[in-house]
């Protein structure tokens, strides 16, 4: 039997992939505009999987009533799962996820607002379009010769320290579980996060968000940076205390930010509000910031990386009806990706 899939969140460019990509699948697919919460979970009913995003809600309320619908399935398009109740799902719902698309679109990313950042490229490009070509106060750093300190090493943070390596910058690393023999082969240095705060010009986060990472960047932490230092997430939103990072860069402490992500993003990014006033008190002061470039969400967003996350996503749900091994399967009781040798379901 054909399965049927709820579509949620759609935007013209996820369409144009899943249906390039879904003929080699031949799913039945419906794509709502909408995101998935408590008031459109009813749209799932006659549906057999749903597929997510990473401002779909899907709390205790909605996992409830995807259950009462006969939803077995949630296959999230991206990597990260914070809006997803696992204690709630596990037991009930299975849960998979796309856990690398393309690292090297974060990556090149995340490099794209560390040069924008230090050379100001994006206070020129307006400037020049007003007819001032004028270059005071738009002077930088040389890269080169300079330490930069990477926060995970996982893919996105190794193609990120290539990238770096080749500006000719010393990097500094730090992961909870570091990987020594890398470190060794490409010539970087693991140390603590206290060692890298202090020695670093540029920061670059790429770690997930967990319990012990929240407010990973905070009062404590910021204080302990260089003064200038460029901070760039392209991670999660939480992993910055967004009040903390404003009060650094009135204090000069922060030299510039490159935020691909923010705390409370879900209910602007991704959307237009060019005709709307932003009533985000904070979001709305860290846009005065002469020395703040904010991106919405867009570091994944390349033709490789979307072709990418619709072919697992697809192949994760071939994969489940097939009785396969779930490699992408994650649940509360396991902690994450919790497929064992061996077995095929984590319940």
């Amino acid at each position: 039997m054909m399965k049927k899939i709820a579509f949620f969140d759609t935007k013209p460019y996820d369409k144009r992939s899943f249906e390039e990509v879904n003929k080699a699948f031949a799913y039945e697919i419906k794509y709502f505009k909408t995101r998935l919460s408590s008031e459109t979970v009813e749209l799932t009913d006659g549906y057999d999987v749903v597929c997510a995003f990473v401002n779909d809600e899907l709390d205790k309320n909605v996992l409830d009533h995807l259950q009462e619908h006969g939803i077995e399935l949630i296959a999230l398009r991206c990597a990260g799962y914070n809006n997803v109740d696992l204690n709630s799902a596990y037991g009930r719902i299975h849960i998979l996820r796309v856990p690398s698309y393309s690292p090297y679109s974060v990556a090149e990313h995340a490099s794209a607002l560390i040069s924008a950042l230090n050379r100001k490229t994006h206070r020129a490009y307006y400037r020049t379009r007003d007819g001032n070509f004028s270059i005071d106060g738009l002077m930088g750093f040389d890269l080169h010769g300079k330490t930069a300190g990477v926060i995970g090493t996982g893919k996105i943070g190794q193609c990120l320290i290539s990238i770096l390596k080749g500006y000719g910058m010393r990097v500094l690393a730090f992961d909870l579980y570091p990987n020594h023999e890398y470190a060794k082969s490409v010539g970087i240095e693991y140390t603590d996060l206290e060692t890298l705060y202090k020695e670093s010009e540029v920061i670059s986060l790429h770690c997930p968000l967990t319990p012990e990472t929240h407010y990973l960047i905070n009062d404590k932490a910021i204080n302990m940076m260089k003064p200038g230092v460029l901070l760039i997430n392209t991670g999660r939103g939480q992993l910055i205390n967004t009040l903390a990072l404003i009060r650094g860069l009135k204090s000069g402490k922060i030299g510039g930010a490159g935020l691909d992500v923010y705390e409370e993003e879900a209910k602007y990014f991704f959307e237009d509000f060019s005709n709307s006033a932003i009533s985000d008190d904070v979001l709305a002061r860290l846009m005065t910031f002469p020395n703040v470039l904010i991106t919405s969400h867009q570091a994944f967003f390349t033709r490789e990386a979307l072709q990418s996350i619709a072919e697992t996503t697809l192949q994760n749900i071939r994969d489940f009806y097939d009785d396969k091994t779930l490699n992408n399967e994650i649940c509360y009781q396991c902690g994450g990706n919790c497929v064992k040798p061996g077995k095929k379901r984590c319940f």
